[in-house]
Order: structure tokens, then C-alpha cells, then sequence
């Protein structure tokens, strides 16, 4: 098997897709982690877009973008996540298309700059779960009893609320029990819950609190954080 090298970054949901899969694979690899403040030479020189993940492929070839990464292990490595056929298949490409989606409203979410763009952004995300609620069947994943890349890809998505959670209430899947369990059932994955560090939360928290949006007003201090019940 090749000598598989993921650089990453400790918050990165992009990340943490390539990390889900190969763990789902039970295939060896290592993280080498990049300050993305403070590029090194030596990642800028084989990173064509300066971001996060790339996969080192036997210290020789380097991939860079994650839907490539995640494709490239699938057809590489079983067990397959993608779905055989090939309409199903780019039915799930299309809804991992939709997670990227997401995770640009998530973006606007956390920098949005007063109350009135937080909660625009907050009903787009509160839109993007009403679509995949019309999406999902009976679970506990999004194609049923199989995990698939698709999962892989939302994972990262609902973490962030995990977070968001222990300071407010976003109130976005109060209508959604269908992707309120699939969440929980992502939760409980261990290749989801062991995509990012232990600390990942103190490290998100710091991160949204450093970044003088609406929602760095929010972020109480992690002494004091409590979790916000569901309304």
C-alpha cells in the first residue's frame, strides 16, 4: 500500500473528509499539520491553491482539493463508500457539492458582521437542512444503513454546531428530525469523532471569538460555557 501523507489544518472541514475516509478505510497515514497563517515554502511550493488537504501519495505525487482526495482513495482502497452505479454515484457527488454549499453559509454564519446578516445567513442554513430533511430515507446515514462519502462530507458541517451550540441556540434544525438523528448517528461514528484533535473545540471557540463578527460577541468563554437546550 502507498505511503499516504495528509497536510492538514487543526479546523479545516475540508480536512476533515479525507481524514474520515482513510480512517473508514483502516488504511495507514500520517497528518502533518501547516499554520495556514504562516504558509511554509515548502507548502506553498506544491499546494497550487495555498489551501488544505493535500495527500502526499508515496512522498512522490501530491493531490490537492478533497473531493479529489476522497475519490482517488475510494478507487484505491476498499472498502468503496461511493455507491456502484453511476447515477446513484453522481447523485452523491451533487449532494457533497451541497455540504461545500453549506459550509459556505457556515461561513457567513460566523462572520457575519450584525444581527441582521447573522440571521439572514442563519435561515439560508436553516434552508440547506430543509433540503436534505426532503433528502435523507430512514437512515441512520444518508443512504440508509451504509456510510458513504456523502456522510463523510457532512460530518464536518453539523461539528460546527457542536460548537455553536455551547453558546446559542441557531435554531436550525428544529424543523428536521430526519437530519437532527442523522447528525447524532455522525456523532457517534468513531471516524468522525476522531477526524479532528481533542481540542478541537477550544480551538474553534478561539477561533470564532478572534473574529469580530456578530457571532465573536456570542462566544462566552469556555469557563463558563454551557450547553443551550433545544427550544
Amino acid at each position: 500500500m502507498a505511503k499516504l501523507t495528509l497536510i492538514s489544518h487543526h479546523l479545516c472541514p475540508y480536512v476533515q473528509r479525507a481524514v474520515i475516509a482513510v480512517i473508514e478505510k483502516e488504511a495507514p497515514f500520517t497528518r502533518t499539520y501547516v499554520d495556514l497563517a504562516r504558509k511554509p515554502d515548502w507548502f506553498k511550493a506544491i499546494s497550487p491553491l495555498g489551501k488544505v488537504p493535500l495527500l502526499r501519495i508515496d512522498e512522490a505525487e501530491v493531490l490537492f482539493e478533497s473531493a479529489v482526495i476522497c475519490d482517488y482513495l475510494d478507487e484505491t482502497i476498499a472498502p468503496q463508500l461511493h455507491p456502484a452505479d453511476p447515477i446513484a454515484r453522481a447523485k452523491h457527488r451533487a449532494w457533497i457539492e451541497f455540504a461545500s454549499a453549506t459550509l459556505n453559509d457556515i461561513w457567513g454564519y460566523y462572520v457575519a458582521p450584525d444581527a441582521a446578516a447573522f440571521e439572514k445567513k442563519r435561515e439560508a442554513l436553516a434552508g440547506k437542512f430543509a433540503w436534505l430533511e426532503r433528502a435523507l430515507g430512514a437512515g441512520p446515514y444518508f443512504a440508509g444503513s451504509r456510510f458513504s462519502l456523502v456522510d463523510a462530507a457532512f460530518g464536518p458541517v453539523f461539528r460546527y454546531f457542536d460548537v455553536f451550540e455551547t453558546f446559542l441556540n441557531p435554531k436550525v434544525f428544529d424543523a428536521t428530525p430526519k437530519v437532527r438523528a442523522w447528525r447524532a448517528a455522525l456523532a457517534a461514528r468513531p471516524s468522525v469523532r476522531d477526524a479532528v484533535l481533542p481540542d478541537y473545540p477550544q480551538r474553534l471557540a478561539a477561533f470564532l471569538q478572534a473574529r469580530g463578527s456578530y457571532l465573536s460577541t456570542l462566544v462566552l468563554p469556555p469557563a463558563i460555557r454551557q450547553p443551550v437546550a433545544a427550544a
